[in-house]
């Protein structure tokens, strides 16, 4: 896949494809949690959103991997083993199921992984503590309805790179994984 590819793709599948090996289990599972919460909007099911709350604070390491086999009843290598291959069987049983899915899965994509053919260090004087304190408010919260005041706080400590600040300003979707986020917050 080509840099202009990945911009212009409107099938998550070979976008999937060729991410693989090339990005951290924690950023495919917060691909597949996305999906899956985008999904999940309409469902009431407590022990459906519990399973995916405890998903979830796995990724970010705060819950264990037996506590996530348990949760979804599951042995042997499964997620995060298979965070390729979960991400893939996500993303295909949603778009079997409604091929207009796919946009939204595309959007997921660029959101937690950006252009991964132009990756962005982050200056260390752009992380001041405002910076910093409000990245984490958006990513704890899931507020990210404040990701254009992270671009005015990171533009006001120096930042000046155009691909981070049109993200904050853009429309999104904006999910936990964001790579924005991550970057000010270190997450890989």
């Amino acid at each position: 896949m080509t840099e202009a590819e990945w911009l212009a793709s409107t099938d998550p599948t070979p976008m999937l494809e060729f991410l693989r090996g090339k990005v951290s289990d924690r950023k495919l599972c917060r691909v597949s949690l996305a999906i899956l919460t985008a999904d999940m909007a309409l469902d009431t099911n407590r022990e459906y959103r519990t399973r995916m709350e405890i998903a979830s604070r796995f990724a970010d390491g705060k819950a264990s991997l037996e506590a996530l086999r348990e949760s979804w009843g599951v042995e042997g290598n499964t997620w995060p083993e298979r965070a390729y291959e979960w991400a893939s069987e996500v993303t295909a049983g949603e778009v079997t199921d409604n091929p207009a899915a796919a946009v939204t899965i595309v959007k997921i994509l660029h959101d937690i992984l950006g252009n991964p053919f132009h990756p962005i260090a982050v200056d260390p004087s752009w992380l001041a503590s405002d910076v910093r304190i409000l990245a984490e408010g958006i990513y704890q919260e899931r507020a990210f309805d404040r990701m254009p005041i992270l671009a005015d706080a990171l533009q006001d400590a120096g930042c000046d790179n155009d691909d981070i600040l049109n993200h904050c300003g853009g429309d999104g979707p904006h999910v936990r994984g964001c790579w924005v986020v991550d970057l000010v917050l270190g997450k890989s």
